[in-house]
């Protein structure tokens, strides 16, 4: 059985365990974003439609440069470290709860909030155990923040930490909240993306997200990423938007 030091592992390995990715994701709650239905090419482009296939937005990004240090490995080939000072960012729609999904670092490294820097682990990872989530071996643990924890953005976190809402918002913000204690979190065991997180107590809870992994390394042809042509004033539309791959 996969224990915490495997899910932190496992977290933090996203970047290096596919190429391109099909899923679905919808947030319950406080972030609003989806239900959606994605296709996403690292390392610049990603297409997302509403379920019922109409086009919400193209996003093309400028890929970061080539190179950079190799992560360290463990024998099982997850990583046991990332180098530092290098973007993994999968292209982004709307918010960084997108980006901290599709690459979950933040629940395996935590960093010191004064400076910074890595200082021991974002999160107690109790009671790992191997799951199916959408037809697909996953992990799942029950997870608490400690006060190392450090989200990809802190308006967007996974996990709502009392610590992280008082460095983004203000001593002050949401005095009267009570806050969560545990949460479960689920990682797809091949990909290492985050498909589900749910806030177990508290004022936020049943709160999270659920993504559903479609498929994984397929094809993606330049075609699927192209915004459709605007009809001419007075014509018909043109040909159906690009075919699915």
């Amino acid at each position: 059985m996969p224990d915490a030091d495997d899910f932190r592992a496992l977290a933090r390995s996203s970047p290096w365990l596919w190429s391109t990715l099909r899923f679905t994701v919808r947030w319950r709650g406080e972030h609003g974003l989806g239900p959606v239905r994605a296709w996403l090419r690292r390392p610049d482009v990603v297409r997302v439609e509403s379920l019922d296939g109409q086009l919400l937005q193209i996003v093309r990004e400028q890929p970061q440069p080539a190179g950079g240090p190799a992560p360290g490995r463990r024998p099982d080939g997850l990583v046991a470290e990332r180098p530092d000072g290098v973007s993994h960012d999968a292209p982004m729609y709307q918010s960084y709860s997108w980006i901290a999904v599709l690459d979950p670092v933040e629940l395996a490294d935590g960093r010191d909030p004064e400076t910074g820097e890595r200082a021991g682990p974002g999160l107690a990872v109790d009671g790992v155990v191997e799951i199916e989530h959408g037809g697909r071996p996953a992990w799942e643990a029950v997870v608490r923040p400690t006060p190392l924890y450090e989200p990809r953005c802190g308006c967007c976190s996974l996990l709502r930490s009392r610590l992280v809402d008082r460095y983004e918002w203000g001593a002050d913000s949401f005095a009267d909240a009570e806050y969560p204690t545990e949460f479960l979190v689920r990682l797809d065991r091949q990909t290492g993306v985050c498909v589900w997180t749910e806030a177990l107590d508290g004022t936020w809870v049943g709160t999270g997200h659920v993504l559903r992994i479609e498929g994984v390394d397929e094809p993606m042809d330049d075609a699927l990423f192209v915004e459709p042509r605007r009809p001419a004033r007075g014509r018909q539309p043109g040909p159906a938007r690009p075919g699915r791959v």
